[in-house]
């Protein structure tokens, strides 16, 4: 059998992502942004002879991306997700029988009799 108790129940979906994790992706979206700003670099390098107004956008894209990678990287934890509008969880309603009213033998009254008398 279970035991019953009355203890309230709360929902921890709204919690935070651990901080070594939140450290981890930040850090994993900054190495993925610094290898895009050096193939773009590298590809400014390529292309500045071959094809200039492609080269000019590769190098704009490397100047920028640094400043746009910090900026991603230092934004601070994510916020946490919206929990349920309710956290509380109140415990299952047992379904009980109504109270009712005990008759003694004094308190009963007499049913009237529903008997038909038949006309002889």
């Amino acid at each position: 059998m279970w035991k019953q108790d009355d203890s309230a129940v709360f929902r921890i979906t709204g919690a935070r992502t651990g901080l070594s994790e939140d450290i981890s992706r930040r850090q994993r979206r900054y190495i993925i942004s610094m290898a895009i700003r050096t193939l773009s670099v590298i590809l400014t390098v390529v292309l500045w002879n071959v094809e200039r107004p492609l080269a000019w956008g590769t190098l704009v894209v490397g100047a920028l991306l640094p400043y746009v990678a910090v900026v991603i990287a230092n934004a601070g934890r994510e916020n946490a997700p919206t929990a349920p509008k309710a956290t509380y969880v109140p415990p299952p309603v047992r379904p009980m029988l109504e109270a009712t009213t005990v008759e003694t033998a004094a308190e009963r009254t007499p049913e009237p009799s529903d008997e038909r008398h038949d006309a002889g």
